[in-house]
């Protein structure tokens, strides 16, 4: 089961909560708060790939947390904010 980096940025305790993939150029999530956009999260995966998906692309193979701490382009981001993985597919879809 393949895992993709999620950084999750929080603006402060009665802001939204947004969630990007730096694997994934232009896949975010949000919410209300943290478990909110854990939650949306592979929603946004789910729609990303089925984008490609449309344009005849497929997603790229995911990177681990050591190989984008070493990306200078993430290093800073992934330094400042909270990185989680997320499993795609969803354990409900991959069960199914």
């Amino acid at each position: 089961m393949a895992h993709y980096i999620a950084i999750i940025e929080e603006a402060g305790p009665d802001a939204p909560v947004s969630l990007w993939f730096p694997d994934l150029p232009g896949c975010i999530s949000g919410g209300d708060d943290v478990d909110e956009a854990l939650e949306n999260a592979p929603e946004a995966l789910a729609f990303y790939a089925q984008e490609l998906s449309a344009d005849g692309r497929q997603l790229p193979p995911p990177r681990t947390l050591d190989e984008l701490k070493a990306d200078p382009e993430f290093a800073d981001d992934l330094g400042k904010h909270t990185a989680v993985p997320i499993e795609w597919p969803p354990l409900a879809e991959a069960t199914e």
